[in-house]
């Protein structure tokens, strides 16, 4: 079992959402980067500029140029020499980009240390909101909001999503924001629950709607199937956590963030909510029901999955499980060998509602950028501002980027698009008996892919039944409002980086211990004293003083 299959990547390392532990964490690291303290002049910084670069329109630059880009190396899909996408990018722009390679396995950390070094490349993707907090009372990045007007398809697309409320969010303490997120036009949980739907209709009459009606179904496959453990995570509980969480009107899991939950203009801390205690003690009742499997909240996850959830689910021992819309694919593809194809039926359903309602998390951004500050004392800083706004956000370059060369790779028929007969692309089972992967051997359909899609190039490449699966969420389900920004000042950071970890880390270890039966529940107001002794107080103290400077400033 994989990790998002849009390219297997970071939501098992980074919240979709909000300022993490993690990115506290880097604050220490960040203080010493070496920011440009020089004035910009862009009318001079124009070497390879394009004169007239407007939205949606090719980008070339007049003269030739580099640009160096931090690249994440995926186990799975390391850079091959015969990845065709960097040399048809430079055909396209006249710009070449050059990689700097990091391991997968402490990207994050690896990520910070290159650019408080100031050693970071030009171009720093996988990028989450609120991941750029760390580096900008160092300078060591750039201010991109100040550079918004420069970049005409970021621009256009904000206001054609309507995402200009959410790019606000993005504020910094200062007033402005240092990375560009990925947009979507339409936001939907890319994790859920993957089930059996043959079953749960057989034995039940329906996929389950809520939590109540999924812990029903599991008991009565629990009856047919003896054997069985049916639901499963995989993702060290992150996932289920996760997209369960706002069910029941807080935070957990990977969406964690900092921990905080508007409660009537105040904010307090997820785990001392009623809600979180209701998530954790339904967990606590599939565990103790024997249908939630212990390992897969445990075993540790590289990326890739973890507990053997994908056997599991061939073996008819496990019927639900955390995933996306392609681990909805290798399920099928594993059930093909075991089952036999056309004797199942598996489907991504919308995360069940609970006691907070059909509630699913926010509309979100995915992965985005910053710039190293270095590239604003460039000869070409505007012609980099104009290649990173094309290939990010015009539409043509995210399609590129996704599938290839036109009538090349693929064909396309209005919104339709086929790869040719030569070609593959696994990840999601079209083509099966190409001869060319796209993405494992063109380097098409990695992570840059992802960032920015509209809604027909996201269902270019789904399934229909992910199709179906994005109608469902938008017509069932309702996202919660955007959770507040509490964006720090330097000397707040270097606090909160204090005191943010070893509470979340408090707060991991007890949900683990209460789900898995190892800590009576009886013990849950111990638990929340231990919080408060570990410094949540001065913690909420922090973030409310920060939210409430930025609804002052931002009205």
């Amino acid at each position: 079992m994989t990790t998002p299959r849009p390219f297997p990547f970071a939501p098992t390392r980074r919240s979709f959402v909000g300022l993490s532990a993690a990115a506290f964490a880097t604050v220490a690291l960040s203080s010493c980067g070496s920011g440009a303290e020089e004035e910009v002049d862009l009318g001079s910084q124009n070497v390879g500029a394009m004169e007239g670069y407007a939205a949606d329109t090719q980008f070339t630059a007049s003269e030739p140029f580099t640009v160096s880009m931090l690249w994440t190396d995926w186990p799975e899909v390391p850079v091959e020499d015969s990845w065709r996408i960097f040399e048809h990018i430079k055909e396209l722009t006249n710009v070449e980009i050059t990689l700097t390679h990091i391991p997968f396995s402490d990207a994050t950390e690896k990520r910070s240390l290159l650019i408080s070094a100031g050693d970071a490349p030009t171009l720093v993707p996988l990028v989450y909101t609120g991941e750029d907090s760390p580096f900008v009372s160092s300078g060591a990045v750039v201010p991109l909001s100040d550079y918004a007007d420069q970049m005409p398809n970021f621009q256009k697309y904000v206001e054609e999503w309507d995402l200009g409320e959410m790019i606000n969010n993005l504020k910094q303490a200062d007033g402005k924001y240092y990375m560009m997120p990925g947009l979507q036009e339409v936001s939907v949980p890319v994790f859920s629950l993957v089930v059996r739907k043959d079953v749960f209709e057989e034995l039940t009459g329906a996929v389950p709607n809520t939590w109540e009606e999924l812990h029903e179904g599991l008991k009565l496959i629990k009856e047919k199937y003896p054997d069985a453990v049916p639901l499963a995570d995989g993702f060290e509980a992150q996932s289920m956590l996760n997209y369960a969480a706002h069910a029941f009107g807080t935070k957990a899991g990977w969406g964690f963030g900092d921990g905080a939950i508007d409660d009537g203009g105040e904010l307090v801390y997820a785990p001392s909510m009623e809600g979180y205690k209701q998530m954790v003690e339904l967990f606590r009742d599939l565990v103790a029901d024997g249908l939630l499997d212990q390992e897969s909240l445990t075993a540790s996850n590289d990326g890739s999955g973890a507990a053997s959830v994908g056997e599991k689910f061939a073996a008819e021992t496990c019927f639900a499980a955390s995933g996306s819309s392609g681990t909805a694919i290798e399920f099928a593809q594993a059930l093909d060998e075991t089952v036999g194809e056309g004797n199942y039926a598996v489907t991504l359903i919308p995360p069940p509602a609970g006691p907070a309602g059909d509630k699913v998390e926010p509309r979100n951004f995915w992965h985005g950028f910053m710039l190293n500050s270095q590239v604003t004392q460039s000869e070409n800083f505007l012609a980099t501002l104009q290649f990173v706004d094309w290939l990010y956000f015009n539409p043509e370059a995210r399609e590129m980027l996704r599938w290839g060369e036109k009538d090349v790779n693929y064909t396309k028929s209005g919104d339709t698009i086929e790869l040719k007969d030569d070609f593959s692309l696994d990840d999601y089972a079209i083509n099966p008996d190409g001869e060319t992967d796209i993405k494992v051997d063109l380097g098409y359909s990695t992570f840059p892919a992802e960032s920015t899609e509209s809604r027909a190039l996201k269902e270019s490449y789904s399934t229909p039944e992910f199709v179906e699966y994005i109608d469902d969420v938008l017509s069932t389900r309702t996202p919660r409002d955007p959770f507040p920004p509490t964006p720090m000042d330097e000397t707040e950071l270097e606090q909160a980086s204090l005191l943010a970890t070893p509470i979340k880390d408090s707060v991991d270890t007890a949900t683990l211990q209460f789900i898995m039966g190892e800590r009576d529940m009886s013990e849950w107001d111990t638990f929340l004293g231990e919080l408060e002794a570990a410094g949540l107080p001065r913690y909420l103290e922090l973030l409310n003083t920060a939210r409430q400077r930025f609804d002052e400033a931002n009205g």
